[in-house]
């Protein structure tokens, strides 16, 4: 049985993810819940885990920053990613209705997704902070609050015995989170990669960030994503973040041999399969 670690509690979107996770899904496996994305990391690297997933990006909200940081800072690279299409269900104790509820709990990310339902049973139902989504059904369940409702995920109803009041509340239909499953560096890498993400830094002067991106146009990589962050301890520098596809493994190893020639610094974080 495979150990994967989160972070937040079981029946959360990330849990949803670990599950449908190609290369871990079907298998047998133990979610192991964490409180911060940087246990998750220490987990992994000193093998309480076998691997960890993680959400990188949402289409309404951008990307997760901190995971980012961790990322280039750990022994750790991506061995696979996968897509979740999110839904908020409105879920509290079995037997309680609609008209008993007062409040509803969730994380602050879930409730800025829901805001015309809230605003449509507002003053009525008051939304309510928490720091997690499934967590808000745990928390719900264990102290048998039947005027509290929680905002999570169908998987947190199943996992702590609750019952859905009203699914699908989210203003979005199209709405998706994209995971990375997180191996350490020692794990291999999966067969028949198409994809690539990458870390680096350039020289802070006129046009070296558009000649290290010119290594992919003329080795025919197509660039999907890129994200700066900021370097700690060096005002006004960044680390660029890329993704890239790519469709042989000597056209991703030219490109990035003339890449490495434009950069201070250099991090390949995984080749894995595209979603």
């Amino acid at each position: 049985m495979r150990r994967i670690a989160i972070q937040g509690e079981l029946g959360s979107n990330s849990h949803m993810a670990a599950l449908a996770m190609p290369g871990i899904a079907g298998g047998q496996i133990e979610i192991v819940g964490c409180a911060l994305s940087a246990e998750v990391f220490e987990r992994v690297i000193a093998g309480d885990v076998d691997a960890a997933v993680l959400p990188i990006e949402n289409s309404l909200h951008g990307s997760v920053a901190e995971h980012y940081d961790l990322l280039l800072d750990h022994p750790i690279h991506i061995g696979r990613e996968s897509l979740i299409h999110i839904r908020h269900n409105v879920i509290a104790m079995p037997g309680v209705s609609l008209a008993d509820i007062r409040r509803v709990l969730s994380h602050p990310v879930a409730l800025s997704q829901c805001r015309r339902w809230l605003a449509a049973h507002a003053p009525r139902i008051e939304a309510v902070p928490f720091y997690d989504t499934a967590g808000s059904v745990k928390h719900l369940m264990a102290q048998g609050l039947r005027d509290t409702a929680g905002v999570a995920p169908a998987l947190a109803a199943r996992q702590y015995g609750a019952e859905i009041l009203v699914p699908d509340i989210q203003d979005h239909a199209e709405n998706y989170t994209r995971f990375y499953l997180l191996e350490r560096d020692t794990a291999p890498v999966p067969a028949h990669p198409d994809k690539v993400s990458i870390a680096f830094s350039v020289e802070h002067r006129p046009g070296t960030l558009m000649q290290a991106l010119e290594e992919f146009r003329s080795a025919g990589l197509n660039l999907t994503r890129i994200e700066s962050r900021p370097v700690h301890g060096s005002p006004w520098e960044y680390v660029f973040y890329v993704d890239a596809r790519f469709e042989s493994i000597p056209q991703l190893e030219g490109a990035l041999e003339g890449l490495r020639r434009h950069t201070q610094q250099f991090k390949e974080l995984g080749r894995y399969p595209a979603a």
